[in-house]
């Protein structure tokens, strides 16, 4: 019979911290294999030890490469495969002889390690068995002594290997961070570290464990002197005094959270909300954002924007980091031009205010058909909430007019139901029946509906708050387009 290849987790390197599974499985087998580096020294093997008994066979599989370069014709990675080809084949035939290999990891076995490379090279021709081990982060957050995460907190795990941009992109989008493979790549880890405004909560963990722990600022550490076997932690904020204590002042920043589908919320929106004391919006809107432990939400009617903004500035004067959440694009008719009015009066002149763009509601409609919004277009609101009718009739005839494609935003609501009727006669005027209309409702939401008909057939009374229409112009065109009906404006115009 084939013997069986077990997976050993030694842990994060306190021969104590070895399980007690582990510690037998290394004591029954016949074969105990280990990698190294050139050098030759093994820290699986050292942690190992104890357990180990006479007359055991011991395969030391001497890695070829580490981070220099190599004069294979594959380079690193094809130096490497084929390490662990011949690696994995020398395994192979003691397992066929019916010998019971033990396989040393460090940390977990199938954590980030080199086991899983014999694992996934071995598994399909023998039993593979796996004994998990204590990670090096669970080793790093009992040297800090301080919580990663609580209750609904996020921790991500991250290797320091990841280009600097796409480390400061996840760490400004998460509670709790730890960043392993460190060694070579601190400096772009701290660099990552101090971009995302996490530098400061940061700590450093190098050998979590062992005897030669040391536990530092992930700040005051000297880029020369990082061993591959450490490890940066940033706690959640919950738990991080060192967050608390060196919180940025108060600020607003306005986003857009794009239509419906939070799929279309950008990165640098949801890194905002992450790090937010305070969400302020619309109803609607606030629910459409993750509840996050220790974060305050004020949600409000959709008619009080004025009101909203100056709670906002207040909440910011005393110390809040607070976001304004706007559906589609905050500068298109939603709440930044209301919060940058109000940041004007004198008592909230020193508040900063940053405004985050995101898709916009027009730009999803058109999407859906194809390109009616090609070129030159207006966008016009129907409300007379705000302003006058006689100033929306006027804008209307004017664009229509002057030949443009117009996005009509909010056309009707349950007290406004005679403006989509006004608003086709005043076009009619100007455009032929025939003139595509683009009717997007629920746009990116569980009951989109996107149509287009000609603009002598729309019926005003299919249209409500939650539609947005666009109205091409005299060469806005249908086509048939891979068995669906697209619309698109050209760039071109004739003569």
């Amino acid at each position: 019979m084939a013997g069986t290849l077990w997976g050993i987790g030694l842990g994060p390197g306190d021969p104590e911290l070895v399980t007690v599974k582990a510690a037998r499985i290394i004591g029954e087998a016949d074969v105990v294999a280990f990698h190294s580096a050139r050098h030759g020294r093994s820290i699986s093997r050292a942690v190992a030890a104890p357990y180990l008994r006479e007359g055991q066979i011991e395969e030391h599989l001497v890695y070829p490469v580490t981070t220099e370069t190599v004069d294979h014709p594959g380079g690193y990675q094809g130096a490497i495969d084929d390490f662990y080809a011949e690696a994995s084949e020398t395994l192979a035939a003691h397992l066929a002889a019916g010998r019971t290999v033990a396989l040393l990891a460090a940390g977990d076995p199938l954590f980030y390690s080199s086991y899983m490379h014999m694992h996934k090279r071995l598994c399909d021709r023998f039993d593979a068995e796996v004994i998990p081990g204590v990670t090096s982060i669970s080793a790093a957050s009992a040297a800090l002594g301080v919580p990663l995460v609580e209750r609904d907190e996020v921790l991500t795990i991250l290797p320091g290997t990841l280009p600097a941009e796409e480390l400061t992109r996840r760490l400004r989008a998460t509670d709790s961070a730890a960043i392993l493979k460190l060694g070579r790549t601190f400096p772009a880890v701290r660099q990552a570290l101090a971009d995302s405004g996490r530098l400061a909560e940061a700590s450093y963990v190098e050998r979590a464990s062992t005897d030669k722990q040391r536990v530092l600022a992930a700040a005051d550490v000297d880029d020369a002197d990082v061993p591959y076997f450490s490890i940066a932690i940033v706690p959640s904020p919950s738990n991080n005094p060192a967050a608390q204590r060196d919180s940025e002042p108060g600020s607003v920043t306005v986003v857009g959270l794009g239509p419906g589908d939070d799929a279309w919320t950008t990165s640098e929106v949801r890194d905002e909300l992450a790090r937010a004391t305070d969400v302020v919006g619309y109803t609607t809107y606030v629910d459409r954002v993750p509840v996050r432990p220790g974060q305050n939400r004020h949600a409000s009617d959709n008619k009080v924007e004025s009101e909203r903004a100056a709670m906002a500035l207040d909440l910011a004067r005393r110390g809040a980091r607070v976001v304004v959440v706007s559906s589609g694009d905050p500068g298109v008719f939603a709440m930044a031009a209301a919060v940058i009015e109000m940041a004007a009066d004198e008592q909230w002149r020193d508040v900063p205010v940053r405004v985050l763009p995101g898709m916009t509601a027009a730009n999803a409609v058109a999407s859906r058909v194809g390109a009616p919004l090609g070129h030159d277009y207006a966008m016009i609101s129907l409300s007379d909430r705000l302003k006058p009718w006689d100033i929306v009739a006027t804008r209307i005839s004017a664009v229509a007019a002057a030949d443009m494609a117009m996005a009509i935003y909010n056309p009707a609501s349950k007290s406004r139901t005679w403006q989509v009727a006004a608003m086709k006669e005043l076009i009619l005027e100007h455009r032929s029946p025939d003139t595509p209309v683009i009717v997007g409702r629920d746009v990116a939401g569980p009951e989109e509906r996107v149509r287009i008909v000609p603009l002598g057939d729309l019926e005003p009374s299919e249209i409500d708050m939650r539609t947005l229409l666009i109205i091409g112009s005299s060469l806005t065109t249908v086509v048939e387009s891979g068995g669906e009906r697209k619309v698109f404006t050209p760039r071109r115009y004739p003569g």
